[in-house]
């Protein structure tokens, strides 16, 4: 090799360098900007109905004169003024059918001691077990919504409407006749999440809830986009 092409080997290699760390900066700039802008790669996921947190709720109503639960994680409010809860439920379960048999139910919500029993309770049918008999039940405003003594907070509810026959499970919407927390959970008036400590649930199983990082309706006044 001549002395001339050798020199032009090197700086065709110096050039190659150059160019290849170039393009990593561009590509290390365009990968902070996604990171700050927001602009991240996305995958489809399919249709399933991936909502985070679920809420975990102990759904309780009399059948056949006797009180019956079953864990529900579609649950959620859907009005305000007068305040209505939706739930999808699977119309075979033993407590669905004392639902559309009094036309009422409770909303339990378990705390995080009460993971194991809550469990339990939705792997279990009313058929086989008789769950009335794990809880201290109690009833309200309406005389046959069971609810149960341990869970913090209750809320009874009279049925308001029912959608079926739209798929794995019918819809329930209940209109809230009165809610019940208990006196160590209550701050300022206000149930307080942090002494609740409610369960949340994903795909993966139950989850606890995090820390306050923000006031509702205030934190966004001072949002500044740039």
């Amino acid at each position: 090799m001549s002395i001339t092409i050798y020199i032009w080997y090197l700086i065709s290699i110096e050039k190659i360098n150059e160019f290849n760390i170039d393009i990593l900066n561009k590509l290390d700039n365009l990968y902070n900007r996604s990171i700050k802008e927001g602009f991240m790669e996305k995958k489809k996921m399919g249709k399933k109905p991936n909502m985070f947190p679920f809420p975990v709720t102990i759904v309780g109503a009399n059948y056949k004169c006797k009180p019956n639960y079953m864990t529900i994680a579609f649950a959620g409010v859907v009005n305000m003024n007068p305040g209505m809860i939706a739930l999808g439920v699977n119309a075979k379960h033993v407590t669905t059918r004392g639902i559309y048999e009094n036309k009422t139910f409770s909303i339990n919500f378990p705390n995080e001691e009460m993971v194991k029993v809550t469990d339990y309770i939705g792997i279990n049918s009313g058929k086989t077990v008789e769950k009335s008999k794990l809880f201290e039940n109690f009833y309200g405003q309406l005389k046959n919504a069971p609810m149960i003594k341990e869970c913090p907070v209750n809320i009874e509810c009279r049925v308001y409407k029912t959608i079926q026959d739209i798929g794995s499970d019918d819809i329930v919407i209940g209109e809230i006749i009165e809610t019940y927390a208990g006196t160590d959970f209550i701050t300022h008036g206000e149930i307080d999440i942090e002494k609740v400590k409610p369960i949340t649930f994903s795909w993966k199983g139950y989850y606890s809830t995090g820390n306050f990082i923000g006031k509702a309706w205030e934190i966004g006044k001072n949002y500044n986009k740039d």
